[in-house]
């Protein structure tokens, strides 16, 4: 008798149709075998879908070029099916569950003629945990099969979670044609259900990713009383030995990689690795908050990745374990057969192929590489890897980080005065944009817990969770803000950035740990100027000043635009929100 997986693949099957269905086991041969595939046997946009790089130089990395129209996430075509439009907020898309899978029905069926369909069951979260939970996505793209081996825990022992179980999440997906019409990627809440079409991005493709583990997740969270968070989570090593665990959510392309890895400038300081995207956070036994990473590998933005700003990173692109390390989008040296992206220490290569695989022209103003192109490698390579990242239970949260990339307004770094504060600024945090998605670069948008492409439910309603998550945890982690972007008169940057900002996880780390006072303003809790450490850094007492200076009409501008997201969720949002509005707004003597 077939079991309720079974028995979902062979209906998916029934509507796609594939040639062949193969479920793939997760192991070193197979990750092996499915490279040869994509070497030789499928093609993308009439190419490969792999390109072999340079193995003495860039062991087991392999390159893909993606269609042109498919080079980020597609937030205008990614929708939350909840039966009620309310439930999905005002900041997703939204489509009626039984209209959404009935455009979808049209538009997958037959979409696998002529293709492999790779079935694919994987572990969020270490198997052992409590935390984690079991998924199967069924895709007809070789690249998503490599892609999800490397990001998931994938193979038999998810298979044994589910057994005769209905308690899987599931993902169909298909490039289907590659038309930017004919692309969307579906969310079913209330089933565990990811539909996706039309797109091999990895943020539309890989459903283990965004798509479940934020905004499934998320959903499941609120439910089940958890968080599912776009957040890395890293753990501070002091001289003593004694190491700090922090999470920090920062929107995409804002630096969350590069601070997940790495390398301290400070003198007995070092900082482990536990994740660089995604945080699941549960209140333990102990009443304590902790964390989980759900995912194994990292799906980073490759411009701007250097030796200089993430010499960790590098050396985990290099390391060549067992799992392959895919390229997506970077230009090709031809001479030595090598990736390259804008920001390489090296010098720009005398022949290149730009991300497309054409003959690139430095005259032309355009970029060889494209400024999302993305690498996707295995978390064990990297040698900052947390000894606790298997660790089922995870580990216990002492801080919380916001942040985004302000060019003014916000200061280096301050303290929320409480929860309930920590919360608003979550809330109201803004970023400027990136070309992690499509959309104008450098406009300011709100994007609260770097959340807002994310969440899986009405936002309002996990602001309200948030508040009272902290309710439920005894000795809540304390919560901070973040700006290492702010710019001068001129437009620069005031603060050096990368390594340098161990500087204010010191001092975040010192609050934790009641060794230094801070300084009360009307924004939050800053550092004493002789507090944080910053020998050895060229920052005048000038430059200082100019990183936490609370300008009020700038701030006032700031509350106006705040007042406008709030409203949008109407009486939905919760009144603890509004009255941190009104104390902020007063404690800086402004009218709003």
């Amino acid at each position: 008798m077939a079991t309720p997986l079974e028995e979902w693949v062979e209906e998916q099957a029934r509507l796609t149709q594939p040639d062949r269905i193969y479920w793939c086991d997760g192991s070193e041969e197979e990750a092996h075998r499915l490279i040869e595939i994509g070497l030789k046997e499928e093609k993308i946009c009439g190419r490969p879908v792999f390109h072999e790089l340079n193995q003495k130089l860039w062991p087991n990395a392999y390159l893909h070029r993606s269609h042109p129209t498919d080079v980020a996430r597609t937030e205008h075509l990614t929708f939350v099916c909840h039966p009620d439009r309310e439930a999905a907020s005002p900041t997703n898309n939204w489509m009626d569950p039984k209209e959404a899978k009935e455009m979808l029905t049209n538009l997958t069926k037959g979409c696998m003629r002529g293709r492999t369909m790779y079935v694919l069951p994987y572990m969020m979260g270490h198997p052992d945990s409590p935390y984690a939970r079991a998924c199967v996505q069924l895709t007809d793209s070789v690249y998503v099969a490599v892609s999800m081996r490397i990001m998931t825990r994938m193979g038999k022992q998810a298979l044994e979670r589910i057994g005769n179980s209905e308690d899987f999440v599931r993902g169909l997906h298909s490039i289907g044609d590659l038309d930017p019409n004919r692309r969307f990627i579906m969310h079913f809440p209330q089933e565990n259900l990811v539909w996706s079409i039309g797109s091999g991005y990895g943020g539309n493709a890989l459903l283990g990713k965004k798509c479940f583990s934020l905004r499934i997740a998320s959903w499941l969270g609120y439910h089940q009383g958890w968080l599912a968070e776009h957040m890395i989570i890293i753990g501070i090593e002091d001289p003593d030995g004694d190491i700090t665990y922090v999470v920090a959510a920062l929107p995409s392309a804002c630096g969350k990689t590069n601070l997940a890895m790495m390398e301290s400038p400070i003198p007995g300081y070092k900082v482990w690795t536990l994740g660089d995207d995604i945080a699941w956070l549960n209140i333990g036994p102990n009443g304590r908050l902790y964390t989980i990473n759900p995912e194994t590998g990292f799906f980073g933005v490759a411009p701007g990745t250097s030796w200089k700003s993430n010499p960790n990173m590098m050396r985990t692109l290099k390391a060549g374990t067992f799992f392959p390390t895919l390229f997506t989008n970077t230009a090709l040296n031809l001479d030595t057969n090598e990736p390259w992206w804008e920001g390489m220490d090296e010098a720009v290569p005398k022949r290149l192929l730009d991300w497309q695989g054409r003959p690139w022209d430095p005259s032309s103003g355009e970029k060889a590489a494209h400024p999302n192109a993305r690498f996707t490698v295995s978390i064990y390579q990297c040698p900052t890897l947390s000894p606790e990242f298997d660790n089922p239970k995870g580990v216990p949260v002492s801080a919380i980080i916001f942040g985004g990339r302000r060019s003014t307004t916000i200061p280096l770094v301050y303290e929320s005065f409480n929860w309930q504060h920590g919360v608003f600024c979550g809330a109201s945090m803004a970023s400027e944009t990136t070309p992690a998605a499509i959309h104008q670069v450098g406009v300011l948008r709100r994007d609260p817990m770097a959340m807002l492409p994310f969440c899986g439910y009405n936002m309002a309603d996990y602001f309200r969770h948030w508040l009272e998550m902290g309710q439920r945890i005894p000795n809540p982690p304390k919560i901070f803000f973040v700006n290492w972007f702010r710019k001068d008169e001129n437009g620069n940057f005031l603060w050096p950035g990368f390594g340098e900002n161990m500087r204010v996880l010191k001092w975040i780390v010192d609050r934790v740990k009641g060794k230094v006072d801070a300084r009360e303003t009307p924004i939050g809790l800053i550092p004493k100027f002789e507090d944080p450490e910053l020998s050895g850094l060229n920052i005048s007492g000038e430059q200082l000043e100019k990183l936490f200076a609370i300008e009020r009409d700038e701030w006032q501008a700031e509350l106006v635009d705040i007042r406008k997201f709030f409203d949008q969720f109407g009486e939905r949002l919760p009144g603890e929100l509004w009255d941190e509005f009104l104390a902020l707004a007063k404690r800086l003597k402004v009218d709003v």
